[in-house]
């Protein structure tokens, strides 16, 4: 009896190919700068983006400045302050609901060779998209479309700044720089792949533009309370 031939593997999809390329590239960044870079540094950009470090200062600085009866209040105009910093809480808000929602749903594994890295939530399992890059990614991209208010609001008003000064004039440059090392760290600290960053990215300038031009506070109380 002739003996079958072993039936032909399928070749791989285009979607399995750029993930395996994906993984590759960012399996070579890491090894590769792993002895480069102080584990200090990149520790310090991860805590730097951590959700956890951001709700708690933008909530403190909110209450604050405004009283909660003016918060709670149909009738009473919010002061810019305020208008401002509710405008970066919806935008984190809606961060941290669509990272959670596509982690869930995609469910891709992080790095093999990521240690000792703290869960905050079941969904932080997952790869895909980072939440880091997304978030420090609308951050950046809400203090440049909101930029005057930025510097006239919490830089001069709050920090008490001087309006020509070189941390008011570079601001938005240097939030951008930050969001995009803070990004490219999370290849380099073994806790993500690239395309999970540049989605993350992407995914960060969208919900920027989101809050500036359709989910603003202005918006949502003129549809909400009426």
């Amino acid at each position: 009896m002739e003996s079958k031939a072993p039936p032909q593997s399928s070749p791989p999809t285009v979607l399995r190919r750029l993930i395996n390329l994906d993984t590759a590239v960012s399996l070579k960044l890491y090894t590769f700068f792993q002895p480069i870079l102080p584990f200090s540094l990149l520790k310090s950009l991860e805590l730097s983006g951590d959700g956890r470090l951001f709700f708690p200062i933008i909530l403190s600085i909110l209450l604050t400045t405004t009283p909660v009866a003016t918060l709670t209040s149909t009738t009473v105009t919010l002061t810019p302050t305020a208008n401002l910093l509710l405008n970066l809480l919806i935008g984190s808000l809606l961060d941290l609901v669509l990272i959670g929602l596509i982690k869930h749903l995609i469910q891709r594994p992080r790095p093999v060779y990521n240690k000792n890295m703290f869960l905050s939530f079941a969904v932080d399992h997952w790869s895909f998209p980072s939440g880091h890059s997304s978030r420090v990614s609308f951050i950046a991209t809400f203090c440049f479309l909101y930029s005057n208010h930025v510097r006239e609001i919490l830089l001069i008003k709050l920090l008490n700044l001087y309006a020509k000064s070189v941390a008011v004039e570079y601001f938005t440059v240097a939030v951008g720089l930050w969001a995009f090392v803070t990004s490219i760290s999370r290849v380099l600290l073994g806790r993500h792949f690239v395309l999970d960053v540049v989605f993350g990215g992407i995914l960060g300038v969208i919900e920027g533009m989101l809050v500036f031009r359709l989910l603003n506070y202005d918006n949502l109380s003129s549809w909400f309370i009426r």
